[in-house]
C-alpha cells in the first residue's frame, strides 16, 4: 500500500488541492487536476499492461481514490467513476473494443463517466426507462440521463438501457460529440460535490453501432452487480473515508494552532481532547474498513461483497460523523467557512442519497448476508 498510497497522496498535494476551494465555491469541475492526471497517466491504473497500462487491481482502485479524497472528493468521485468505466471494458469489453480503447485511456486521451441515473428510476439505476429501437445496422437512443457525474469533460459515457435484442440490459459506450447528444448546463448546483459537474444528458435519436456494445446483448445488468457495482461501491467508501480523514487532520491542525491569550491552545482543553479522539478513532476506521473491504474483493474471499457494502455504509455514516463534531470544535470559524470543515460537511451528506442509496445498499446488505439475490 505504501507506494501506490503515498505517491497518489503526494500527487493530490501538488495536483489537487491548490484547487479545491476555487471548484467548490464556483462548481467547476476540477479541470486542472484532470489534466495533471492525464499528462501522469494515472488514468491508466486499471488498464492491462498488454494495453499500456499499470495493470493494477480493487486494491489500488481504493488506495488512489482514498487519496484523491483527502485532499478533495469531488476529483476522488469523478477518479473513481472513470476507474469503473475503464474496468467495465476491461472486464467485459470485446477484443476490437480494448484494442480502440484500452491504449488511449492508458495514454491520457480519453476519460470516461457513468450515465445511469434517471429521474424516473431514482437510485434504482438498473431499471432505466431509456428507449432503444433499430433501424438497418444502427441502434437509435432516445431519453435522458440525469445527475451524469463529469459532463462535457468526460469524452465517453457508459450508459444502461434495456435491450431490444433480447431479455435483460445492454451497456452502451456513448460519445459526448455524437450527433443528438446534449447536456442541460447549469443545471447542478449541489450542496456538496460542487466541481463534479454533474448534469442531464439528453439523447434524441443517438445513432451507434453494436460495436460500441460492452459484452453480450442482455448481459449489463451481470456487468452492473458484479463489476460495475463492487468498485463503484467500494470507490464510495473510499471518497466518504478520505472526506472523514480530511476533516480530521484539518480539525486537529486547528486545534494545536488555535491559540489563547494565555498562549495555551484548544487542544489542551480535555473536552477537545475527548472530540479529536472521537474523531480520530471514526475517520481511521473507515479508512481500514475500506481498505480491508478492498483485498477482501482482490482476494476473492466469500463475504466480499458484504464487506464492500459494509465499509461504504461505514464510511457514509462515519463522514458525517465526524465532520459534525469537528464543526463543533472549530466553532465559529468553522461556521463563518473560515477553515474547510463546512465544505467537507457538505460533501459528507452526499453519501445518503449517491445512487446507491445507503437506505439501498442496507437492504442490499441484509439480503447478501441471508443469501438472498440482489437486488
Amino acid at each position: 500500500m505504501d507506494n501506490i498510497y503515498n505517491k497518489m497522496l503526494e500527487f493530490a498535494k501538488k495536483h489537487i488541492e491548490p484547487y479545491t476551494t476555487d471548484v467548490d465555491k464556483n462548481a467547476t469541475f476540477p479541470k486542472e487536476s484532470f489534466d495533471a492526471l492525464k499528462k501522469e497517466r494515472i488514468t491508466a491504473l486499471l488498464v492491462p499492461k498488454e494495453y499500456g497500462g499499470m495493470g493494477l487491481s480493487l486494491e489500488e482502485h481504493a488506495q488512489t481514490v482514498l487519496a484523491f479524497a483527502s485532499t478533495c472528493a469531488t476529483t476522488a468521485l469523478c477518479y473513481m467513476m472513470h476507474n469503473v468505466a475503464t474496468n467495465c471494458i476491461v472486464t467485459h469489453g470485446s477484443e476490437e473494443l480494448k484494442q480502440k480503447f484500452l491504449p488511449k485511456i492508458a495514454n491520457g486521451e480519453i476519460l470516461l463517466a457513468l450515465a445511469y441515473s434517471e429521474s424516473g428510476s431514482g437510485t434504482h439505476f438498473y431499471q432505466p426507462e431509456l428507449k432503444v429501437t433499430k433501424k438497418d445496422n444502427k441502434y437509435i437512443l432516445n431519453g435522458r440521463k440525469s445527475f451524469v457525474t463529469s459532463a462535457l469533460y468526460a469524452d465517453y459515457c457508459l450508459i444502461d438501457a434495456n435491450s431490444i435484442d433480447t431479455e435483460g440490459l445492454d451497456n452502451w459506450l456513448v460519445h459526448k460529440d455524437l450527433m443528438g447528444v446534449s447536456y442541460q448546463e447549469s443545471n447542478w448546483d449541489g450542496l456538496g460535490m460542487r466541481g463534479n459537474a454533474s448534469m442531464p444528458m439528453l439523447l434524441e435519436n443517438v445513432q451507434i453501432g453494436s460495436e460500441y456494445r460492452l459484452g453480450e446483448a442482455g448481459s449489463a445488468e451481470e456487468q452492473i452487480f458484479n463489476t460495475v457495482g463492487p468498485f463503484f461501491i467500494l470507490g464510495l467508501s473510499a471518497v466518504y473515508s478520505g472526506v472523514a480523514l480530511n476533516a480530521c487532520n484539518t480539525i486537529i491542525d486547528y486545534a494545536k494552532n488555535r491559540k489563547y491569550p494565555d498562549n495555551t491552545t484548544l487542544s489542551n482543553i480535555p473536552t477537545v481532547q475527548n472530540h479529536i479522539s472521537k474523531i480520530y478513532t471514526k475517520a481511521t476506521s473507515a479508512k481500514h474498513f475500506t481498505l480491508a473491504a478492498a483485498k477482501s474483493g482482490a482476494t476473492g474471499q466469500e463475504d466480499a461483497l458484504a464487506q464492500i457494502i459494509s465499509a461504504r455504509l461505514n464510511a457514509s455514516e462515519v463522514a458525517v460523523d465526524v465532520c459534525t463534531l469537528a464543526m463543533k470544535i472549530g466553532g465559529g470559524t468553522a461556521y463563518a467557512k473560515r477553515i474547510k470543515i463546512e465544505r467537507l460537511l457538505r460533501d459528507a451528506f452526499a453519501a445518503q442519497v449517491m445512487a446507491p442509496s445507503t437506505d439501498v445498499l442496507s437492504t442490499w446488505l441484509g439480503k447478501a448476508l441471508t443469501d438472498q439475490p440482489i437486488p
